[in-house]
């Protein structure tokens, strides 16, 4: 796609076109099913305490599932092994995630973005998994990539300070350095420092788009709702357009955008695809993973405001041992008789889930699956693997945290050319 149209044309358009049909809420009435499924932005709750059906969620989102020929394809591109989310299913559903292949096969740029809201000053592990990914995607693609601290949005939802959010703000800007990201190829801001110029006329004409009552069926806005949160979305979905950086790509806006983020972000972006081709962009793309499960179970996300639901890469090596021997929820079985006659229910074993996520080798995985599914093994030694695991990640990226300055979070935060992030 080429640029299309001038700015007095995209706002006339913005006014004039009706929103088209697919704007449906992210929880929508459907005999009940999705009041006892309820996910959102803001919440994640598995049906009667269970896990989340993610076939149902895919299919009331209208995103498709990552398919192996995909998976074989971005190999084949990037002549990289596919990364462990990719091929275990963490990273799962896609919109349009082939055309941001077709564009790179053929020479075309692309970027991307995800982000953060800094509620709190640690991260736990379950943040890391976006971006753990991303930096994959960064090296990989060899891509510019865009993260947004969106302080804004916690002083709205949180009820912290503006001066609190946006210290949080800089803090986890931190933990994400920490991850490794290529200084040359990426940017970080906060909204309270960076909105203003092109991206703040984004932002006007993304909400000039989207009426009251659409926002309100989106996300579920209520009337009890401060104005502040109905406002919020076309902040978050102005990084979708290339020209809210004019440093990085000038007035192109014919780059496209990848987003890597947990499906729960889902409905932020529905809203930004409807919008999209109205102001003359390509629809962004997305990857979206499976949630983190809480160290009590996988009915839920972790929560940052419940300590004993997850793992933070602050907590020290004791902490990591007691958590896991304590909180996290075993598929074993009551006795070592019924153990091993029946083996582990892994569907539901929290220490076994999380090893899908962190353990790189894949053979010592299926060791554990096979000979833990099947009563050989037992929850002691599956946790105290994990333990292992996680004490060691953890070290790693403490010792990384320690060696980010002030004076580097100041260059990546920094408005500025990025010369060679195509090269």
């Amino acid at each position: 796609m080429s640029p299309v149209a001038s700015d007095s044309a995209i706002a006339e358009a913005a006014v004039a076109t009706p929103v088209p049909e697919d704007l449906e809420p992210a929880v929508a009435a459907d005999g009940g099913e999705s009041v006892e499924q309820n996910v959102t932005p803001w919440e994640v709750q598995g049906a009667d305490g269970q896990g989340i059906d993610y076939d149902k969620l895919v299919e009331k989102f209208g995103c498709q599932k990552l398919d192996e020929a995909t998976i074989a394809r971005v190999e084949r591109l990037t002549g990289m092994p596919a990364h462990p989310f990719l091929k275990r299913g963490i990273f799962f559903a896609v919109r349009d995630f082939n055309d941001i292949l077709d564009a790179y096969e053929a020479g075309k740029k692309f970027y991307l973005y995800t982000g953060r809201g800094p509620s709190s000053e640690s991260l736990h592990l379950g943040h890391l998994i976006p971006f753990q990914f991303t930096k994959y995607l960064q090296d990989a693609f060899k891509v510019p990539l865009v993260i947004q601290l969106t302080d804004d949005e916690k002083a709205i939802w949180k009820n912290l300070s503006v001066d609190e959010a946006r210290r949080l703000a800089r803090e986890n800007a931190k933990d994400i350095i920490a991850c490794g990201f290529d200084v040359t190829r990426t940017f970080i801001f906060a909204d309270f420092d960076y909105v203003g110029g092109p991206f703040y006329r984004n932002i006007v004409q993304i909400a000039r788009c989207v009426t009251y009552n659409q926002v309100k069926g989106i996300f579920g806005f209520t009337n009890d709702d401060n104005i502040g949160k109905i406002g919020f979305p076309p902040v978050q979905a102005a990084p979708s357009f290339p020209t809210s950086f004019p440093h990085l790509f000038g007035s192109d806006r014919d780059i496209r955008c990848l987003i890597p983020c947990a499906i729960d972000q889902d409905p932020y972006f529905r809203m930004t695809r409807d919008v999209a081709p109205r102001l003359g962009y390509h629809k962004p793309a997305l990857i979206e993973s499976r949630f983190f499960p809480a160290l009590q179970g996988e009915n839920t996300k972790m929560s940052a405001s419940d300590q004993t639901s997850a793992i933070y890469v602050t907590d020290t090596a004791k902490q990591i041992q007691e958590k896991v021997r304590k909180y996290a929820f075993s598929g074993g079985r009551q006795t070592k008789e019924e153990h091993r006659a029946l083996g582990a229910n892994l569907d539901v074993d929290v220490p076994f889930k999380w090893l899908t996520f962190f353990l790189d080798d894949d053979e010592q995985l299926e060791a554990i699956r096979r000979d833990y599914g099947s009563g050989v093994m037992f929850t002691g030694e599956v946790k105290d693997t994990l333990i292992a695991l996680l004490q060691g990640m953890v070290a790693r990226h403490q010792a990384a945290r320690t060696m980010v300055t002030e004076e580097m979070v100041d260059v990546f935060m920094s408005p500025r050319p990025l010369p060679n992030m195509f090269d």
